[in-house]
């Protein structure tokens, strides 16, 4: 399927999505502790700020971005830094990055904008591919809960983030949350998933 052409709203400076701060619920999600530092992989890095924060915490960080003008924005930012982080432009759903295995993904927005099944499913499993056993992922993506509106981030069912990622990944925790943008918070999920050790098991059915 078409997807949005993310280099022109960099162009254009168009950026609803990004603050300028890391995101709340990553910083609440390395407070509470239970993620082990080691290597660091965030899908869909834009400008860079969320995976600074996850090297300022210890983690070995790539960042990739389907958009050039994206890197070369978060190749700035890192100029400014000692940091432990690296910025790659990279499809993700087309290609693995090099690196890994990575401890822990990280994607704010980015599995939401796939509408279909298979490109979805197919996201979970580039995921569980690049994870190490046991390892972690942390995934932001809009909501069906809240009022209708007509701007804001895609809307995607728990259904839908069940079946995508139940196949490849084990998961944790999925909860309601505000997704924080430059306009006002909306509805989103927090899923935390990890790459599974033991394969899913056929649901099972009486009668």
């Amino acid at each position: 399927m078409p997807h949005p052409p993310w280099n022109d709203h960099y162009a254009a400076g168009q950026l609803p999505w990004d603050t300028g701060t890391p995101d709340p619920l990553l910083v609440e999600a390395l407070d509470a502790g239970g993620l082990a530092a080691g290597r660091a992989l965030e899908v869909g890095c834009g400008t860079g700020v969320n995976a600074l924060y996850l090297a300022s915490h210890g983690y070995e960080v790539l960042g990739v971005d389907v958009a050039p003008l994206a890197v070369e924005q978060a190749r700035a930012r890192l100029a400014a830094t000692p940091a432990r982080c690296r910025f790659e432009v990279l499809d993700f759903l087309a290609e693995r990055p090099a690196g890994g295995p990575f401890d822990l993904v990280f994607d704010r927005g980015c599995f939401h904008i796939f509408e279909d099944p298979a490109e979805q499913a197919r996201f979970a499993a580039q995921v569980a591919a690049a994870l190490t056993p046991g390892g972690h992922w942390i995934s932001l993506a809009g909501s069906t809960e809240g009022p209708a509106r007509e701007v804001g981030p895609p809307r995607r069912s728990a259904r839908e983030l069940v079946a995508a990622i139940e196949p490849a990944l084990e998961v944790v925790s999925l909860r309601s949350v505000p997704f924080h943008s430059v306009a006002e918070p909306v509805a989103a999920w927090l899923c935390l998933a990890r790459r599974r050790l033991v394969p899913a098991q056929p649901s099972s059915r009486h009668g």
